[in-house]
């Protein structure tokens, strides 16, 4: 298995909101390891969470199905419309660095 390592001091990345409630014992420590690495919260749960997709080998090959098997994104940066069933149209995020909100 594979070590979790945090680097000290790296924490200014550009986001995508999350909403989620978590435990208070994790959220306690969640606040420690931010003030034992110099990091914030959110940095933190981001590397936790791609440390813990990275460790999915199922879920590894999913994500690599689905890629090979979606076109990829145009990199214009602007937001396209996208067909959606019953012909409504939904925007699709493209390169634009906000990225989709969970």
């Amino acid at each position: 298995m594979s070590k979790f390592k945090i680097e000290k001091g790296i924490s200014r990345v550009t986001r995508v909101k999350l909403q989620a409630t978590i435990e208070e014992s994790i959220a306690a420590d969640l606040a420690l390891l931010g003030e034992w690495s110099n990091n914030d919260k959110n940095y933190i749960v981001s590397e936790l969470l791609r440390f813990a997709l990275s460790q999915d080998s199922e879920f590894q090959a999913y994500k690599e199905s689905v890629c090979t098997s979606r076109p990829e994104p145009r990199s214009s940066g602007t937001v396209q419309p996208r067909a959606v069933s019953a012909g409504k149209a939904e925007p699709s995020m493209t390169d634009s660095g906000s990225g989709p909100r969970i």
